[in-house]
């Protein structure tokens, strides 16, 4: 075999990521001697995407479009396996946990609404070759982030919507522009009119302790297996049973219906992260059922590690997702970019100010901080913002953003349907857009429908 820089195939996936690699540890240093740097709230990883976006388009160095999907595809799915297969425990109750699943779906129907107003109204009066149902990739950018940006986008543009990809891309990284922006003027303004505090220090978490580390009957990290390969290893195997799971679905619906395959599959494989999800819960909640019966006396996985393999894979995920925009493929689609990054933003910010107002009233401005960001960015950028005004997490806000991005999968699964309508004709796209503002109120009157302060207003009666 050869060993040498001519063997692309053994070293360009590594000299990629190292290139990556460098970037987030370049990203890390201007965040913490660059004052304008840090006060933005830009995290480590989109300034890292956007520093090589720039590379990329001024030539001094090419990482392949193909590798970069690649990168962000697996990251997306990966770290949502990661997230799914912890051990939850939720403090507040089974209903608050899907009605925070509620609220973020709820937010994605209203932005996917807002999006294809936008493209719809511009397709049939002063962009009539615009491809109308590109709205739909605002809830894909601002709710999800760069990973389904560029999942639907590309399965879009297959569909002929040129410049799919690098569109649905760009509405992610301006996402966190929103994020952070909005998020900044938010908490300056809490400081100054709602006597809250802002940290001006960099945040310290505490020590590492057994107990943040370690939970109750956990394998022994004096193990013959290190426990961090136990991990990996679990994630990896869920995400081989995901490979198989949407491969025997795939094949099946082709063998039945063929016709209708040419619309599932695609889907079925751009959206991976939800099976992956999916299966990953069913494994967990299978091993706390062995546990319960006593079949098997140790808990395998372990959240401190699983959160880290998490945080890993989104933060390639998101380096690799801004640096894939290609810029070029922005001609002549700037402004439906603009006005759904503009309106995107407005109408997410009042809509999920008042949801979070009315589920979480005894926390309500940490709530909204925390979801406005991940809502449209990704849950790092929630955690940031939220750090502001919260630094040592003490209110529920974060645990919200962690239960409620779980049982979202279970409510967002439909939207996997009014994906794949949307783009097939005029009477589809209208049925979307229908079925959209019929669900997004269902969903709203659930949570509406149940008030944390007013139950424990009739405890304490």
């Amino acid at each position: 075999m050869d060993y040498s820089a001519a063997n692309a195939g053994l070293w360009n996936v590594f000299v990629y990521l190292g290139v990556i690699a460098g970037l987030l540890l370049l990203g890390n240093v201007l965040n913490r001697k660059v004052a304008v740097v840090r006060n933005s709230l830009l995290p480590v990883s989109a300034l890292a995407g956007f520093l090589l976006l720039i590379i990329r388009n001024t030539g001094l160095f090419d990482v392949p479009a193909d590798t970069l999907d690649m990168i962000t595809y697996h990251g997306i799915a990966l770290g949502f396996i990661a997230l799914s297969l912890r051990t939850v425990k939720d403090s507040r109750g089974g209903a608050y946990a899907f009605k925070s699943g509620a609220l973020i779906v709820s937010t994605y129907l209203m932005q996917a609404l807002v999006g294809l107003f936008i493209s719809v109204v511009l397709a049939y009066t002063f962009m009539p070759g615009l491809f109308k149902a590109s709205g739909i990739l605002l809830p894909m950018a601002y709710g999800q982030g760069p990973g389904q940006a560029n999942n639907v986008g590309s399965t879009y543009e297959a569909l002929g919507f040129i410049g799919g990809r690098s569109f649905g891309l760009s509405l992610a990284a301006a996402g966190y522009l929103s994020a952070c922006l909005v998020g900044l003027w938010y908490t300056r303004y809490l400081v100054k009119n709602k006597g809250y505090v802002i940290r001006t220090h960099d945040y310290v978490s505490g020590s590492i302790t057994v107990d943040t580390f370690e939970d109750e009957n956990e394998v022994p990290i004096a193990e013959s297996v290190d426990r961090l390969s136990t991990q990996v290893a679990l994630v990896l195997l869920t995400y081989l049973l995901t490979y198989g799971v949407t491969l025997g679905i795939s094949s099946l619906v082709e063998a039945v219906a063929p016709g209708f395959a040419k619309t599932l599959s695609p889907l079925l494989w751009g959206f991976n992260f939800i099976t992956g999800s999916l299966v990953a819960m069913g494994i967990s909640g299978i091993l706390k059922a062995l546990r319960k019966n006593k079949v098997m006396t140790r808990q395998y996985q372990n959240n401190y590690l699983l959160n880290r393999i998490s945080g890993l894979c989104f933060d390639l995920m998101i380096v690799a997702g801004i640096a894939a925009i290609d810029i070029g493929d922005l001609k002549g689609l700037w402004t439906p970019f603009l006005l759904m990054a503009v309106l995107g933003a407005i109408t997410t910010y009042y809509f999920v100010k008042k949801l979070c107002y009315v589920l979480t009233p005894d926390f309500r401005e940490e709530s909204f901080v925390a979801m406005y960001g991940m809502l449209t960015g990704t849950i790092s950028s929630g955690i940031l913002l939220l750090r502001q005004i919260d630094p040592e997490l003490k209110t529920p806000a974060a645990d919200q953003l962690v239960i409620g991005s779980g049982t979202a999968i279970l409510f967002g699964a439909p939207m996997l349907l009014l994906i794949g309508f949307a783009p097939q004709s005029t009477g589809m796209l209208f049925l979307t857009i229908a079925l959209c503002a019929l669900y997004m109120a269902v969903l709203v009157a659930y949570i509406l429908g149940w008030r944390p302060a007013r139950r424990k207003a009739q405890k304490s009666e």
